[in-house]
């Protein structure tokens, strides 16, 4: 099969028109500590600020408004870690339509009762998140419902890539973008983005150790299975899918660096979101501010944005 064209500039913009009566355009505050720390100017892009905590309500509300221009939509289903799946829960309420999500079992229980909560049928029998994307396959195709995938989807993508325009419109000479990565359709779209604006500004890609599939997988060249295992950053937990046909390949194009923190790294930059930016976070929206943390005395003089992109946090009776 020859290769799906990969989302532009012009797909990423349609989608800011698109998404825009639906989505917040999020702020960029200046971190004063992050910018003590490394001797540069640091900004933090808090997706945190969206309706449902996080950014994928952008590329959510683009795969399915664009599969309503496509014609009748009886339904969605999607898969998910939690933030997805709420989005897309979130967006089908807003637009009338029936949402069924299949979570890994792995998935906090928290993060299911919000879909209930959000009119979302809920199915967690799935062990992976590899196996819960077939389930809700085979259900769209039954249904004739939009299978709306977490990631690997250009409209997923092009949403995404929303917050790259942003960034480029509301923070001039950026150096650096760093992005939390999982199954990459976040970085995609910011790197498609600003690569087609602003080329020089680096791209950079951060991985949990423990859940670190897009780096295994640009290393070997190929997508790579990467097993679930517990992580503070359960948000970045499930691999590319061996099937994958955009994000590998828009990851390979535009990611300049990419490289993991260790589970204390993100548990410091917590703390420090917290106590230093006032910031309640999930462990992966923590991933940009640990590698910066970790990297401070690169960043001397730079213009630097890390990304925040949840706040679903385990109320604690999970």
């Amino acid at each position: 099969m020859a290769d799906a064209p990969l989302p532009g500039i012009d797909e990423i913009r349609a989608a800011a028109v698109r998404i825009g009566p639906h989505i917040r355009h999020t702020s960029t505050p200046r971190s004063d500590h992050l910018s003590a720390m490394t001797g540069g100017e640091v900004h933090l892009k808090l997706e945190i600020e969206q309706p449902t905590g996080s950014f994928k309500v952008r590329g959510a509300c683009n795969a399915i408004l664009s599969a309503t221009e496509r014609g009748h939509l009886p339904g969605v289903t999607t898969a998910s870690t939690g933030n997805h799946a709420r989005a897309v829960a979130y967006m089908g309420g807003r637009f009338g339509l029936p949402v069924s999500a299949f979570l890994a079992e792995s998935v906090p229980a928290y993060r299911a009762r919000a879909l209930e909560e959000l009119g979302a049928t809920v199915d967690r029998n799935s062990r992976d998140q590899g196996e819960a994307i077939a389930a809700a396959r085979e259900q769209a195709t039954e249904r004739g419902y939009a299978f709306v995938p977490p990631f690997d989807h250009p409209d997923v993508i092009s949403g995404q890539g929303t917050i790259g325009l942003e960034l480029c419109a509301d923070l001039a000479d950026l150096d650096a973008v760093v992005v939390p990565v999982s199954g990459g359709g976040l970085i995609s779209g910011i790197g498609l983005a600003i690569k087609a604006i602003r080329p020089e500004t680096l791209v950079i890609g951060v991985c949990a150790e423990r859940a670190d599939a897009m780096l295994r997988s640009l290393d070997a060249g190929h997508p790579v299975p990467v097993p679930e295992v517990d992580t503070l950053a359960t948000s970045l937990l499930g691999d590319l899918g061996a099937d994958n046909r955009y994000t590998f390949r828009a990851a390979g194009r535009v990611v300049d660096e990419i490289s993991s923190v260790s589970e204390q790294q993100l548990q410091d930059a917590l703390d420090v979101l917290a106590t230093q930016d006032g910031l309640v976070v999930e462990g992966a929206a923590a991933a940009a501010v640990a590698y910066l943390r970790a990297t401070a005395a690169r960043w001397r003089g730079k213009r630097v944005a890390a990304l925040v992109t949840g706040n679903t946090v385990d109320p604690g009776n999970s």
